[in-house]
Protein backbone atom coordinates (compact mmCIF):
# COMPACT_ATOMS: atom_id res chain seq x y z
CA UNK A 1 0.00 0.00 0.00
CA UNK A 2 2.79 2.37 0.93
CA UNK A 3 4.56 1.61 -2.33
CA UNK A 4 1.32 2.26 -4.24
CA UNK A 5 0.89 5.63 -2.53
CA UNK A 6 4.47 6.57 -3.43
CA UNK A 7 3.89 5.52 -7.04
CA UNK A 8 0.69 7.57 -7.24
CA UNK A 9 2.47 10.56 -5.77
CA UNK A 10 5.28 10.21 -8.30
CA UNK A 11 2.83 9.99 -11.19
CA UNK A 12 0.94 13.00 -9.87
CA UNK A 13 4.21 14.91 -9.55
CA UNK A 14 5.16 14.12 -13.12
CA UNK A 15 1.71 15.17 -14.31
CA UNK A 16 1.93 18.47 -12.46
CA UNK A 17 5.41 19.01 -13.82
CA UNK A 18 4.22 18.44 -17.38
CA UNK A 19 1.26 20.71 -16.81
CA UNK A 20 3.59 23.38 -15.48
CA UNK A 21 5.88 23.01 -18.47
CA UNK A 22 2.95 23.27 -20.84
CA UNK A 23 1.69 26.29 -18.96
CA UNK A 24 5.12 27.91 -19.22
CA UNK A 25 5.23 27.22 -22.96
CA UNK A 26 1.82 28.84 -23.34
CA UNK A 27 2.53 31.71 -20.95
CA UNK A 28 3.45 34.08 -23.78
CA UNK A 29 0.75 36.08 -25.55
CA UNK A 30 -1.34 34.56 -28.31
CA UNK A 31 -1.99 37.95 -29.94
CA UNK A 32 0.47 40.73 -30.76
CA UNK A 33 -0.53 44.32 -31.56
CA UNK A 34 1.91 46.27 -33.73
CA UNK A 35 1.74 49.84 -35.01
CA UNK A 36 3.25 51.21 -38.19
CA UNK A 37 3.16 54.65 -39.77
CA UNK A 38 3.20 56.31 -43.17
CA UNK A 39 6.18 56.50 -45.47
CA UNK A 40 9.25 54.57 -46.58
CA UNK A 41 10.68 54.62 -43.05
CA UNK A 42 8.11 51.99 -42.09
CA UNK A 43 8.82 49.68 -45.03
CA UNK A 44 10.25 46.81 -42.90
CA UNK A 45 7.03 46.70 -40.89
CA UNK A 46 4.92 46.96 -44.04
CA UNK A 47 6.82 44.02 -45.54
CA UNK A 48 6.54 42.11 -42.26
CA UNK A 49 2.76 42.49 -42.37
CA UNK A 50 2.46 41.62 -46.06
CA UNK A 51 4.66 38.53 -45.84
CA UNK A 52 3.27 37.46 -42.44
CA UNK A 53 6.80 37.26 -41.08
CA UNK A 54 5.79 37.74 -37.44
CA UNK A 55 3.45 34.78 -37.70
CA UNK A 56 6.20 32.75 -39.39
CA UNK A 57 8.86 33.54 -36.79
CA UNK A 58 6.44 33.01 -33.88
CA UNK A 59 5.58 29.53 -35.17
CA UNK A 60 9.28 28.81 -35.69
CA UNK A 61 9.92 29.79 -32.05
CA UNK A 62 7.31 27.29 -30.88
CA UNK A 63 4.73 29.91 -29.97
CA UNK A 64 1.99 28.39 -32.09
CA UNK A 65 -0.57 30.31 -34.12
CA UNK A 66 -0.05 33.89 -32.93
CA UNK A 67 -2.60 36.44 -34.11
CA UNK A 68 -1.04 39.70 -35.31
CA UNK A 69 -3.11 42.90 -35.28
CA UNK A 70 -1.77 45.97 -37.12
CA UNK A 71 -2.57 49.59 -36.32
CA UNK A 72 -1.75 52.71 -38.34
CA UNK A 73 -0.52 55.49 -36.04
CA UNK A 74 1.42 58.63 -36.97
CA UNK A 75 3.30 61.00 -34.66
CA UNK A 76 5.31 60.29 -31.52
CA UNK A 77 2.72 61.72 -29.15
CA UNK A 78 -0.08 59.53 -30.53
CA UNK A 79 2.07 56.39 -30.45
CA UNK A 80 3.34 57.06 -26.92
CA UNK A 81 -0.21 57.62 -25.66
CA UNK A 82 -1.33 54.33 -27.21
CA UNK A 83 1.60 52.49 -25.66
CA UNK A 84 0.90 53.94 -22.22
CA UNK A 85 -2.79 53.08 -22.58
CA UNK A 86 -1.84 49.42 -23.02
CA UNK A 87 -3.25 49.08 -26.53
CA UNK A 88 0.12 48.38 -28.21
CA UNK A 89 2.75 45.65 -27.77
CA UNK A 90 5.31 46.76 -30.37
CA UNK A 91 5.50 50.11 -32.13
CA UNK A 92 7.47 51.64 -34.95
CA UNK A 93 8.15 55.30 -34.20
CA UNK A 94 10.57 58.15 -34.64
CA UNK A 95 13.68 57.78 -32.48
CA UNK A 96 13.02 61.07 -30.61
CA UNK A 97 9.52 59.97 -29.57
CA UNK A 98 10.92 56.73 -28.20
CA UNK A 99 13.76 58.50 -26.36
CA UNK A 100 11.24 60.90 -24.81
CA UNK A 101 9.08 58.08 -23.49
CA UNK A 102 12.10 56.04 -22.35
CA UNK A 103 13.38 58.98 -20.28
CA UNK A 104 9.98 59.76 -18.74
CA UNK A 105 9.25 56.16 -17.81
CA UNK A 106 12.75 55.15 -16.69
CA UNK A 107 12.65 53.48 -13.28
CA UNK A 108 8.86 53.44 -13.03
CA UNK A 109 7.59 49.85 -12.65
CA UNK A 110 5.03 48.70 -15.23
CA UNK A 111 5.60 51.88 -17.24
CA UNK A 112 9.16 51.52 -18.52
CA UNK A 113 9.76 50.98 -22.23
CA UNK A 114 12.70 49.45 -24.06
CA UNK A 115 13.93 49.66 -27.64
CA UNK A 116 13.65 46.47 -29.67
CA UNK A 117 15.56 47.54 -32.77
CA UNK A 118 16.58 50.21 -35.19
CA UNK A 119 14.23 50.41 -38.16
CA UNK A 120 15.28 52.78 -40.90
CA UNK A 121 17.14 55.87 -42.05
CA UNK A 122 16.50 58.27 -44.88
CA UNK A 123 16.64 61.96 -45.68
CA UNK A 124 13.93 64.33 -44.48
CA UNK A 125 13.27 67.22 -46.83
CA UNK A 126 11.81 70.59 -45.98
CA UNK A 127 9.73 71.41 -49.06
CA UNK A 128 7.98 74.74 -49.58
CA UNK A 129 5.49 76.41 -51.91
CA UNK A 130 6.83 79.85 -50.94
CA UNK A 131 9.38 80.92 -53.60
CA UNK A 132 10.95 83.36 -51.13
CA UNK A 133 12.05 80.54 -48.80
CA UNK A 134 15.43 79.30 -50.00
CA UNK A 135 17.02 78.57 -46.59
CA UNK A 136 15.83 78.14 -43.01
CA UNK A 137 16.72 81.78 -42.42
CA UNK A 138 14.13 82.86 -44.97
CA UNK A 139 11.20 81.45 -42.98
CA UNK A 140 9.01 84.12 -41.38
CA UNK A 141 5.99 84.08 -39.00
CA UNK A 142 3.80 84.01 -42.12
CA UNK A 143 5.10 80.53 -42.93
CA UNK A 144 3.61 77.39 -41.37
CA UNK A 145 5.52 74.09 -41.40
CA UNK A 146 3.49 70.89 -41.32
CA UNK A 147 4.84 67.86 -39.46
CA UNK A 148 3.21 64.91 -37.63
CA UNK A 149 3.55 66.27 -34.09
CA UNK A 150 5.03 69.41 -32.58
CA UNK A 151 8.14 69.34 -30.36
CA UNK A 152 8.61 65.57 -29.88
CA UNK A 153 7.85 63.92 -33.25
CA UNK A 154 10.75 62.79 -35.42
CA UNK A 155 10.34 65.68 -37.86
CA UNK A 156 10.00 68.21 -35.04
CA UNK A 157 13.20 67.17 -33.26
CA UNK A 158 15.23 66.87 -36.46
CA UNK A 159 14.03 70.37 -37.38
CA UNK A 160 15.18 71.61 -33.95
CA UNK A 161 18.60 70.01 -34.50
CA UNK A 162 18.85 71.73 -37.87
CA UNK A 163 17.75 75.05 -36.33
CA UNK A 164 20.47 74.66 -33.68
CA UNK A 165 23.00 74.17 -36.47
CA UNK A 166 21.70 77.19 -38.40
CA UNK A 167 20.95 79.68 -35.61
CA UNK A 168 23.05 78.41 -32.67
CA UNK A 169 22.25 75.75 -30.09
CA UNK A 170 20.50 78.19 -27.78
CA UNK A 171 18.04 78.96 -30.60
CA UNK A 172 17.11 75.33 -31.32
CA UNK A 173 13.39 76.12 -30.80
CA UNK A 174 13.38 79.15 -33.08
CA UNK A 175 11.18 77.48 -35.69
CA UNK A 176 8.81 75.73 -33.24
CA UNK A 177 6.19 78.53 -33.39
CA UNK A 178 5.88 77.93 -37.13
CA UNK A 179 5.09 74.22 -36.84
CA UNK A 180 1.62 72.74 -37.25
CA UNK A 181 0.68 69.15 -36.38
CA UNK A 182 -0.67 67.37 -39.46
CA UNK A 183 -0.37 63.76 -40.71
CA UNK A 184 1.90 63.45 -43.75
CA UNK A 185 -0.84 62.61 -46.31
CA UNK A 186 -2.87 65.66 -45.26
CA UNK A 187 0.22 67.86 -45.22
CA UNK A 188 1.06 66.73 -48.77
CA UNK A 189 -2.40 67.80 -49.92
CA UNK A 190 -2.17 71.11 -48.07
CA UNK A 191 1.24 72.24 -49.31
CA UNK A 192 0.55 71.28 -52.94
CA UNK A 193 -2.87 72.93 -52.98
CA UNK A 194 -1.49 76.27 -51.82
CA UNK A 195 -4.96 77.02 -50.44
CA UNK A 196 -4.14 76.75 -46.72
CA UNK A 197 -1.81 78.39 -44.22
CA UNK A 198 0.70 75.58 -44.79
CA UNK A 199 3.65 76.86 -46.81
CA UNK A 200 6.12 74.09 -45.98
CA UNK A 201 6.23 70.41 -45.09
CA UNK A 202 9.11 68.60 -43.34
CA UNK A 203 8.75 65.01 -44.43
CA UNK A 204 10.16 61.69 -45.60
CA UNK A 205 9.63 59.65 -48.79
CA UNK A 206 7.29 59.14 -50.57
CA UNK A 207 5.73 62.47 -49.58
CA UNK A 208 8.94 64.47 -50.12
CA UNK A 209 9.39 63.02 -53.61
CA UNK A 210 5.75 63.42 -54.62
CA UNK A 211 5.69 67.08 -53.57
CA UNK A 212 8.63 67.95 -55.81
CA UNK A 213 6.71 66.70 -58.85
CA UNK A 214 4.59 69.82 -58.41
CA UNK A 215 6.28 72.81 -60.07
CA UNK A 216 5.13 75.10 -57.27
CA UNK A 217 7.15 73.12 -54.71
CA UNK A 218 10.90 73.27 -54.14
CA UNK A 219 13.26 71.69 -51.63
CA UNK A 220 14.73 74.04 -49.06
CA UNK A 221 17.01 71.67 -47.14
CA UNK A 222 17.92 67.98 -46.78
CA UNK A 223 18.39 66.71 -43.19
CA UNK A 224 21.25 64.38 -44.13
CA UNK A 225 23.30 67.38 -45.24
CA UNK A 226 23.02 68.79 -41.72
CA UNK A 227 22.89 65.94 -39.18
CA UNK A 228 24.11 62.99 -41.24
CA UNK A 229 22.37 59.77 -42.22
CA UNK A 230 21.40 58.33 -38.82
CA UNK A 231 18.64 55.97 -37.68
CA UNK A 232 15.41 57.97 -37.71
CA UNK A 233 12.87 55.30 -36.81
CA UNK A 234 13.10 52.52 -34.22
CA UNK A 235 10.80 49.90 -32.72
CA UNK A 236 10.06 49.64 -29.00
CA UNK A 237 7.79 47.93 -26.48
CA UNK A 238 6.77 48.08 -22.80
CA UNK A 239 9.56 46.52 -20.74
CA UNK A 240 7.06 44.46 -18.74
CA UNK A 241 5.79 42.96 -22.02
CA UNK A 242 9.33 42.11 -23.16
CA UNK A 243 10.19 40.56 -19.78
CA UNK A 244 7.03 38.43 -19.85
CA UNK A 245 7.34 37.49 -23.53
CA UNK A 246 11.01 36.90 -24.39
CA UNK A 247 10.33 34.42 -27.21
CA UNK A 248 7.73 36.73 -28.77
CA UNK A 249 10.22 39.60 -28.60
CA UNK A 250 12.93 37.54 -30.28
CA UNK A 251 10.45 36.44 -32.95
CA UNK A 252 9.61 40.09 -33.64
CA UNK A 253 13.30 40.95 -34.01
CA UNK A 254 13.86 37.93 -36.27
CA UNK A 255 10.88 38.98 -38.39
CA UNK A 256 12.36 42.46 -38.84
CA UNK A 257 15.74 41.02 -39.81
CA UNK A 258 13.97 38.84 -42.37
CA UNK A 259 12.00 41.82 -43.69
CA UNK A 260 15.24 43.79 -44.18
CA UNK A 261 16.80 40.85 -46.03
CA UNK A 262 13.68 40.70 -48.23
CA UNK A 263 13.97 44.43 -49.07
CA UNK A 264 17.68 44.15 -49.89
CA UNK A 265 17.20 41.09 -52.11
CA UNK A 266 13.83 41.92 -53.66
CA UNK A 267 13.58 45.69 -54.19
CA UNK A 268 11.03 45.30 -56.97
CA UNK A 269 8.75 43.18 -54.79
CA UNK A 270 9.26 45.51 -51.81
CA UNK A 271 8.36 48.50 -54.00
CA UNK A 272 5.21 46.75 -55.17
CA UNK A 273 4.21 45.98 -51.58
CA UNK A 274 4.71 49.60 -50.54
CA UNK A 275 2.92 51.07 -53.55
CA UNK A 276 -0.09 48.83 -52.91
CA UNK A 277 -0.29 49.75 -49.22
CA UNK A 278 0.45 53.49 -49.56
CA UNK A 279 -2.18 55.98 -48.45
CA UNK A 280 -1.14 58.26 -51.30
CA UNK A 281 -0.91 57.36 -54.98
CA UNK A 282 2.65 56.36 -55.84
CA UNK A 283 3.95 54.15 -58.65
CA UNK A 284 6.26 51.17 -58.24
CA UNK A 285 8.93 52.98 -60.26
CA UNK A 286 8.70 55.98 -57.95
CA UNK A 287 9.12 53.73 -54.91
CA UNK A 288 12.12 52.02 -56.54
CA UNK A 289 13.71 55.44 -57.01
CA UNK A 290 13.34 56.05 -53.27
CA UNK A 291 14.70 52.62 -52.35
CA UNK A 292 17.72 53.18 -54.59
CA UNK A 293 18.46 56.51 -52.92
CA UNK A 294 21.72 56.11 -50.97
CA UNK A 295 20.08 57.81 -47.98
CA UNK A 296 17.41 55.10 -47.66
CA UNK A 297 18.70 52.36 -45.35
CA UNK A 298 16.97 49.60 -43.39
CA UNK A 299 18.64 47.91 -40.43
CA UNK A 300 17.72 46.60 -36.99
CA UNK A 301 21.05 47.94 -35.67
CA UNK A 302 20.61 51.48 -34.28
CA UNK A 303 22.98 54.06 -35.75
CA UNK A 304 23.36 57.51 -34.18
CA UNK A 305 20.37 57.30 -31.83
CA UNK A 306 22.57 58.77 -29.10
CA UNK A 307 22.74 61.98 -31.15
CA UNK A 308 19.05 62.42 -30.43
CA UNK A 309 19.44 61.59 -26.74
CA UNK A 310 22.34 64.00 -26.27
CA UNK A 311 20.61 66.84 -28.13
CA UNK A 312 17.31 66.35 -26.31
CA UNK A 313 19.07 66.26 -22.94
CA UNK A 314 20.95 69.49 -23.66
CA UNK A 315 17.70 71.06 -24.89
CA UNK A 316 15.95 69.99 -21.68
CA UNK A 317 13.42 67.85 -23.52
CA UNK A 318 14.49 64.82 -21.48
CA UNK A 319 15.76 64.83 -17.89
CA UNK A 320 17.39 61.39 -17.93
CA UNK A 321 20.14 60.76 -20.49
CA UNK A 322 21.25 57.21 -21.33
CA UNK A 323 24.98 56.61 -20.84
CA UNK A 324 25.10 54.47 -23.97
CA UNK A 325 22.82 53.32 -26.77
CA UNK A 326 22.76 49.91 -25.08
CA UNK A 327 20.84 51.46 -22.16
CA UNK A 328 17.98 52.07 -24.58
CA UNK A 329 17.76 48.68 -26.28
CA UNK A 330 17.24 45.00 -25.44
CA UNK A 331 20.34 42.88 -24.66
CA UNK A 332 19.92 40.89 -27.90
CA UNK A 333 21.23 43.94 -29.79
CA UNK A 334 24.20 44.76 -27.59
CA UNK A 335 26.68 42.68 -29.58
CA UNK A 336 25.91 44.66 -32.71
CA UNK A 337 27.85 47.77 -33.72
CA UNK A 338 25.20 50.30 -32.73
CA UNK A 339 25.57 53.89 -31.63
Amino acid sequence: MKMMKQLCAAVLGIGLGLAGATGAARAEVSEVRISKGYGILYLPLIVMENQKLMEKQAAKAGLGDVKVTWLMLDGGNVINDAMMAGSLDFAGTGAPGFVTLWAKAKGIPNVEVVGISGLSATSLWLNSNNPEVKTLKDLTPKDKIALPGIKTSLSAVVLQMMAAHEFGRENYAKLDPLTVSLPHPEALAAVTSGQTEITAHFTSPPFSYLELKDRKIHRVVNSVDVIGNITLDVTFAPKKFVDANPKTTEAFLAALDEANAFIAGNKQAAAEIFAKSSKVKVSVDEVLEMLNDKDSQFSTTPNGVMQFAEFMHLAGTIKVKPASWTDLFIPQLHARSGS
